[in-house]
């Protein structure tokens, strides 16, 4: 797409403008969607090292004696039990029980955390964290206009960052998945996560807006050896979609519940919460439709809103996402079904254009490294 004034553009627009990348228009921001071939990108992500803006996320610190606190009030998971280091995903939910946003949240230190927002509701979310936590002896604040994301993703992601800055061998060394630890990187301090969104090993790295520039250009020098590969917002669909991970605006919604979309482990029933009366309802009985994973045949994927159908061709589900997968060769799908049809194996059929196509319900995630 041509340049939009009206969309916001990230630290690193001038990077991208450089390497050729391909424009979209994502949440309002103008973000790469790919720089050459979404195939490559793909394929380099699994077999060697992508490097991702992901500034478009969004950024909220809780600090404060009553931090934890706030924080378990706010959000479906136990955020108090998370020791410092550590990340967890949760989710924010409304009072009725729908997804308003799933999100990732570091603590930092006893009375600091990080929360990591979709793009897509950044803003309401930090309006909606900060009213939650009104009656907390906690400081929120939303720190997305100052904070860049650069991930690296793949299983050559380790050594990307050893040939950045070989003094962060140590702290990969020890560094666990979902685990977070400040570093410094060519002179530049950042927040580096094992966290990401690909399936794969990979890093998160949280950096000042105005070192983001310096920080991509490190990374994609050092990158060189390691056959790393810009990456836009194509493949990371694909990759996540692989991984079995869901997108918000797609498999989670307002109006989905955390349940039906195999979510009741990260919800914390044992506490009080922004929607825990409902959700404890909703608890005792199975939901009628389920998230599920469909694998097909041939090349005719079925995208987003595509109908499911059962045995006798009536409607049995819906598709949220859906793609011919560039690892695995073949269509798959994640879809909301009738619970009953929900059991691995179960032969269904997808509405792909007009015409029906074989698919098999299959366990998720549908890609896992070895």
């Amino acid at each position: 797409m041509t340049a939009n004034d009206d969309l916001v553009r990230t630290p690193l627009d001038a990077e991208h403008e450089r390497l050729g990348a391909t424009f979209t228009d994502f949440a309002g921001w103008r973000m790469p969607v790919r720089y050459d071939s979404d195939l490559a990108e793909h394929h380099a992500v699994r077999n060697s090292a992508g490097l991702f803006d992901l500034s478009h996320m969004g950024e909220v610190e809780f600090v404060g004696p009553q931090a934890a606190e706030a924080l378990d009030h706010a959000l479906a998971g136990k955020l108090s039990a998370v020791t410092v280091g550590r990340a967890k995903y949760s989710l924010l939910c409304a009072p009725d029980g729908g997804v308003l946003d799933d999100l990732v949240v570091y603590r930092l230190a006893d009375d600091r955390f990080l929360v990591v927002v979709n793009a897509s509701n950044a803003a309401q979310d930090a309006a909606e964290l900060i009213s939650r936590a009104k009656g907390f002896d906690v400081d929120v604040t939303d720190r997305s206009a100052e904070t860049a994301l650069i991930a690296v993703q793949g299983p050559r992601s380790p050594d990307v960052l050893r040939s950045a800055e070989p003094g962060v061998a140590s702290i990969l060394e020890s560094l666990r998945y979902y685990a977070s630890e400040p570093a410094t990187i060519a002179g530049i301090d950042v927040l580096l996560a094992r966290t990401g969104y690909t399936g794969e090993d990979g890093f998160e790295l949280y950096v000042a807006d105005e070192h983001a520039p310096a920080l991509w250009n490190t990374l994609l020098a050092a990158g060189g050896q390691h056959a790393l590969h810009p990456a836009g917002l194509a493949c990371r669909d694909t990759l996540r979609l692989e991984a079995g991970m869901a997108l918000y605006g797609h498999e989670l919604t307002a109006g989905t519940n955390p349940f039906a979309a195999g979510l009741r482990r990260v919800v914390a029933l044992d506490k009080e919460f922004v929607g825990h009366d409902t959700l404890a309802a909703l608890a005792e009985d199975e939901p009628a439709r389920v998230l599920a994973g469909l694998t097909g045949t041939g090349r005719r994927a079925g995208r987003a809103g595509a109908t499911v159908l059962g045995a006798d061709g009536a409607p049995v589900g819906v598709v949220t996402s859906g793609v011919l997968s560039p690892t695995l060769g073949v269509p798959i799908a994640l879809a909301y079904i009738d619970r009953g049809l929900s059991e691995v194996g179960t032969e269904l059929r997808v509405d792909v254009r007009g015409r029906s196509q074989p698919y098999t319900v299959s366990s998720l995630p549908f890609y896992q490294r070895a």
